[in-house]
C-alpha cells in the first residue's frame, strides 16, 4: 500500500452509535438490515455487544458509523451501560406492537443519558410497524414523547426495510452537522 493509505482509511469521521431497547423489539434485525442488508425472522438474542460499521456519504463527506448492537435483556443492563461510553448517537427501539417496550423507554432514556455525553443524538425508533394490525403504540403518541424529550423520530419496518436507511442516515446527518459542523448545511 503506497503512502501507507489504506482503503479503511477514506473516511473523514467515525461516529459511535447504539442501538437500546427491551429484548424483541428488533434491535438485531435493525443492525443487520442497515449493516449488510439481512433479516431474521427468527433472530437469536444478542448477548452483550454486537458490533459492525458501515460507511454513507453525509453532505459529501465520508462518514464511518460504528455501529455497536446492545442486549436487551436486562441481566445484561450492567454490562451495557459501559459501553455507552463514547457514543455521540443512539437509536431508541420500540416494538409498535407491544406498548410495555414503549413504556420502558422513558427508563431507557434516562439511563441512557446518564451514561452519555449530554450532546448525544438520539432518536426514537418505532420498529415493525409492518403488523398494522397489531399497532398498541401510536405514531401520535410516540412523536408526542420524542417531542418532549427533545429526541428525533421515526417509523420503521426491518421486515419491509420501511425506513432503516432513512433513520441511520437522517441519525448520522444531525451527529455530523453537530459534531463536524456541516456550515450550516442542516
Amino acid at each position: 500500500m503506497a503512502g501507507g493509505y489504506r482503503a479503511d482509511d477514506d473516511y473523514k469521521y467515525l461516529f459511535k452509535v447504539v442501538l437500546i431497547g427491551d429484548s424483541g423489539v428488533g434491535k438485531s434485525n435493525l443492525f443487520s438490515r442497515f449493516t449488510r442488508n439481512e433479516f431474521s425472522l427468527n433472530p437469536k438474542s444478542t448477548i452483550g455487544i454486537d458490533l459492525a460499521s458501515r460507511k454513507l456519504r453525509v453532505h459529501g463527506q465520508l462518514v464511518k458509523a460504528q455501529i455497536w448492537d446492545t442486549a436487551g435483556q436486562e441481566r445484561y443492563r450492567d454490562m451495557t451501560s459501559a459501553f455507552y461510553r463514547g457514543a455521540v448517537g443512539a437509536l431508541l427501539v420500540y416494538d409498535v406492537t407491544r406498548h410495555v417496550t414503549f413504556e420502558n423507554v422513558e427508563r431507557l432514556l434516562k439511563e441512557l443519558r446518564d451514561h452519555t455525553h449530554q450532546d448525544i443524538v438520539i432518536m426514537l425508533v418505532g420498529n415493525k410497524v409492518d403488523l398494522r394490525h397489531l399497532r398498541s403504540v401510536s405514531t401520535e403518541d410516540a412523536k408526542a414523547f420524542a417531542e418532549k424529550e427533545g429526541t428525533y423520530f421515526m417509523e420503521i419496518s426491518t421486515l419491509e426495510s420501511l425506513n432503516v436507511e432513512n433513520a441511520f442516515t437522517e441519525l448520522l446527518t444531525q451527529i455530523y452537522c453537530f459534531y463536524g459542523g456541516c456550515k450550516g448545511l442542516c
